[in-house]
């Protein structure tokens, strides 16, 4: 078997399309997602295509949660080296009604998951002197967005986040780096336009340069450039995948 990868929020969207791209590119797989069903689903069908693939369920914000999915990943695959962080939650409300609740919540899957992911699989990456971490953020965290202040601040946190791990880490053989998406056309986008909290396809694509929305497929094909063997000078660089929206 090639190299293990793990991809949290595995069993749809950005996270799914990730794993189908490391499968194709050889690679064991382990679908994690909050999710289980969804990622059991999303194994099936990877498995049926002949990918060597697992599934578990997990709360990223849990870190026993966390260590028990990655003890099960290396029983069933291997150590891990390869990590990509997709797991996330998004929501809007206006700053002054942001309760401390949705806060916490906010920053703690999205960021102190990232958090926990990384710190977990990083033991491997050490052991075996080779490593590749893919945080997936948000072009929000970099520009900030009306109505998603939680959210932006997490996704600003974890471009952080991983450059200092890319610094403290690339004399090892281990790179991180962070692909901060645009407006990419998944269920979580679908569901925002229907709750009226973003506009429809056409609006949005006129906010792009390509004038088209991204697919999870064009976050998929750089995270898994990022995990090859060829990336391995590439490390601690925020690579955008936005059609241009952000420069």
């Amino acid at each position: 078997m090639g190299r293990v990868a793990v991809v949290t929020g595995g069993g749809s969207g950005i996270g799914r399309a990730v794993a189908e791209a490391l499968a194709r590119e050889g690679r064991s797989v382990a679908l994690l997602d909050v999710d289980g069903d969804a990622a059991a689903a999303a194994t099936d069908a990877m498995r049926a295509e002949g990918a060597a693939v697992a599934h578990g369920t997990v709360d990223v914000a849990d870190r026993s949660s966390v260590d028990r999915a990655f003890d099960a990943v290396r029983s069933k695959l291997g150590p891990i080296e390869i990590l990509v962080t997709s797991a996330a939650i998004s929501g809007f409300v206006r700053f002054a009604d942001i309760t401390l609740e949705d806060w916490s919540r906010t920053l703690a899957v999205n960021l102190t998951g990232t958090f926990n992911c990384v710190q977990a699989a990083l033991p491997d990456m050490e052991a075996a002197g080779w490593g590749r971490v893919v945080t997936v953020s948000s072009a929000a965290g970099q520009t900030g967005s009306p109505r998603q202040a939680h959210y932006s601040a997490s996704k600003g946190g974890v471009i952080a986040l991983t450059k200092t791990v890319a610094l403290e880490f690339a004399s090892k053989g281990i790179t991180a780096n962070t692909v901060p998406p645009f407006a990419v056309d998944t269920a979580m986008l679908r569901g925002a336009q229907q709750s009226r909290h973003l506009p429809d396809s056409t609006v949005l694509e006129q906010m792009v340069p390509a004038r088209r929305l991204g697919t999870p497929a064009d976050i998929a094909a750089v995270c898994a450039f990022l995990c090859s063997e060829d990336a391995g000078y590439v490390t601690g660089q925020v690579v955008g995948v936005n059609g241009g929206a952000v420069t």
